[in-house]
This record gives structure tokens, sequence and C-alpha cells, in this order.
């Protein structure tokens, strides 16, 4: 196995490789110098989200929410809290039920807030429900 990881970047799509070692030194986009892993979820798009997914090499953790959910509310600094904790260990997002429907569809998404692990386009985990941090630190620690 390769000790060199693809990322792509959040903000300009760039795959960038980075090498294992160096993923908790907040790598940066070799194209537009953005945080590949930053301590904070990120908020994406339909396409951003099935570019992350399909092609990182490092766990994508993500969080099916919408605004007018109360307990996607009450989880979003949770779910902040754990990206900041675990930062370098896997990219953070989050994606709007409402502006990404199809994402929701294709994915079988019924509940929210919803989240679930992708490595290289496959899903490795899924937990509908809010948690408490060191619920979701336990459980994330189990599947990346």
């Amino acid at each position: 196995m390769s000790d060199i990881r693809q990322i792509p970047c959040a903000a300009c799509q760039a795959v960038n490789r980075v090498p294992a070692a160096r993923l908790g030194d907040n790598p940066r986009c070799g194209r537009c110098q953005a945080a590949l892993l930053p301590a904070a979820p990120i908020d994406v798009d339909e396409a951003t989200f099935r570019k992350l997914m399909s092609r990182s090499d490092v766990p994508v953790v993500a969080d099916f929410w919408a605004a007018w959910c109360g307990p996607c509310k009450m989880m979003a600094p949770v779910f902040a809290q754990t990206a900041a904790a675990m930062q370098g260990k896997a990219l953070f997002i989050k994606v709007d039920t409402e502006q990404a429907p199809q994402v929701s569809a294709s994915l079988g998404i019924r509940s929210i807030p919803t989240l679930a692990v992708f490595k290289r386009g496959q899903e490795l985990a899924r937990q509908a429900g809010a948690m408490d941090a060191t619920g979701l630190q336990r459980w994330l620690s189990g599947v990346i």
C-alpha cells in the first residue's frame, strides 16, 4: 500500500497527493492553497460531495442535515467539535438535504441528522440521529 493519499480540494476540485505522514500537518491544496483537511466542517453542494466521496483516499465524514431540523441544529456544534478534535484523520463535510436532494435520495437518507463515512466511493458506515461528542468520536474511531 502506498504512503501517498489522494485528497480532492473542496474549494477548487483539484486532486492533491499528500504523504500519509503529513496528513496531520494541515496540508494545503497545491492549486488554491485551501486547507485539504480543515479543523471545521465544510458545506458542500452535490457536485463537490460526489467528487470528495468518490476520489478521497482519506475518510469523508458527511453530516446530512436541514436548516429546519431541531436535532440537526443541536448536532452542528458537536460535529464541528469532533472535526477539530479529529483533524488530519478525516474530511468533515455538511450536506444540506434541502439543497442537495438528489444526493440524499440516491443514498437513501430517510431521517436527519444522518452521518455517513465514505472512502473512495464506498460507504463504510452510517448512523442516524444526533449524538454527543463522546459518542460521535467513539463511533468514528471504530470506523476510520
